[in-house]
């Protein structure tokens, strides 16, 4: 416990003299400490409210409001009764919980780690945990576009908008690997998705807590080329059921068989003169890249969603190249934005049932039918007529037809739509 808590402080001080020395936050921890090991993050900060909101709401099992403010000597009630705005900080924090009863410093710690590992795993899922400069690398990197959305008047140093392909070689959980990992675990379960026929080992993961003190249950999906972690109750009303050996054995292998060796992908980065228009940049995750490209140039810069690429080089007046199906999809699945079409029509990311749909709006009663004939789906919610896109192996195709018969006007990103 208490090393645990020594390393961790350790890691914010070593990450800043590495800032110092040589300009790379990585640099002073050399690697011994994870950027999720340092407790005052905005992670751990984001953690510690929430673990004072539930002693102050007396949702802390084994700790009362009370006992904490009496043994920690921290007053989180404001003069009216109510939980104060400012809170003490991690640091004060920290300091104080060393002074309590190991059971007692045992179990607050607990309740804190659980709530800062929920933020970052939140974080990495969305796309927006902050680890300082990352290094790409990957089997191979081409730029294949580069844009200049950006000339300083003075200097004449630009800002580029670069488009990279990137081939990454398949990390693949074979059967022996998955089995292994199957017979760990008393709780693991092999299952098979009765709607894909896809095959997972479910593993156990721990839970989640929710800001109210309750514990969400989770388990943890592995396949061939993918691990997700769910809930028990979304896995429950999901398609995936337990079965034998045999069958899963057949579609692990099937699955297996189908992945290709590498896989290609594509992303966008702003390089350059990045200062004086870094306001002007999306209001997005500010992740920064470096890497090296099979011709062996050097690039460092921000990456950027395909939506906000296209916003990008919209504003700058520089002429756009065609969205591709595929990244058209991504950019309204994935980074939420709307692509606005000619006719009046919007290609949007829709909330149904709790799950993400893609779907037309903005249709008028005598194109529902030639809609429908380029592979859209209509479905009556609400007494309302809605159309959309399958999410499946012909989306690219259907996505294709519609945006050769109501071409794309503009992205708007998912933080400035405006219709």
């Amino acid at each position: 416990m208490a090393r645990s808590l020594a390393q961790r402080q350790s890691a914010r001080r070593l990450d800043t003299l590495g800032a110092i020395t040589r300009g790379q936050r990585q640099t002073g921890g050399q690697g011994l400490f994870r950027p999720e090991d340092n407790l005052e993050s905005p992670y751990g900060r984001s953690a510690l409210r929430q673990l004072y909101q539930l002693v102050f709401s007396g949702k802390l099992e084994g700790c009362s409001l009370a006992r904490f403010e009496e043994a920690t000597g921290l007053d989180l009630t404001d003069q009216d009764g109510t939980f104060k705005e400012e809170q003490p900080p991690i640091s004060t924090f920290l300091n104080r919980i060393l002074a309590l009863p190991i059971a007692l410093q045992n179990r607050l710690f607990d309740v804190f780690e659980e709530l800062m590992e929920a933020q970052i795993e939140a974080a990495v899922q969305a796309g927006i945990f902050d680890v300082g400069v990352e290094t790409v690398t990957a089997e191979s990197l081409v730029v294949t576009g580069r844009q200049t959305i950006a000339s300083h008047a003075k200097s004449g140093a630009q800002t580029q908008l670069l488009t990279l392909a990137r081939k990454d070689r398949t990390r693949i959980t074979s059967l022996d690997e998955a089995l292994e990992l199957a017979t760990a675990s008393l709780k693991s379960r092999l299952m098979i998705n009765e709607q894909s026929g896809r095959a997972a080992v479910k593993l156990p993961a721990t839970g989640l807590m929710l800001d109210d003190g309750s514990v969400q249950p989770r388990v943890r999906l592995l396949r061939p080329a993918h691990r997700d972690v769910i809930s028990v109750e979304a896995l429950e009303r999901s398609h995936w059921r337990e079965v034998g050996a045999k069958a899963f054995h057949a579609a692990w292998e099937a699955e297996v068989a189908e992945i290709p060796e590498l896989t290609e992908s594509a992303f966008h980065m702003v390089t350059g003169l990045l200062l004086p228009v870094w306001n002007r940049l999306p209001d997005e995750t500010a992740r920064v890249y470096r890497l090296q490209t099979d011709e062996g140039e050097r690039i460092i810069g921000r990456l950027v969603s395909p939506a906000s690429a296209a916003a990008l080089l919209e504003s700058s007046g520089a002429d756009a190249p065609a969205l591709a199906p595929p990244t058209a999809i991504a950019a309204v699945m994935q980074d939420g934005a709307s692509l606005i079409l000619a006719d009046g029509l919007v290609l949007k990311r829709s909330l149904v049932m709790n799950r993400r749909r893609l779907e037309l709006v903005g249709v008028g009663d005598t194109s529902v039918d030639r809609l429908k004939a380029l592979g859209l789906t209509s479905e009556i919610i609400a007494w309302k007529l809605r159309l959309f896109v399958p999410l499946c192996g012909d989306a690219p195709m259907i996505v294709e037809k519609l945006l050769a018969l109501h071409p794309l006007m503009r992205v708007a990103p998912a933080t400035r739509v405006n219709l």
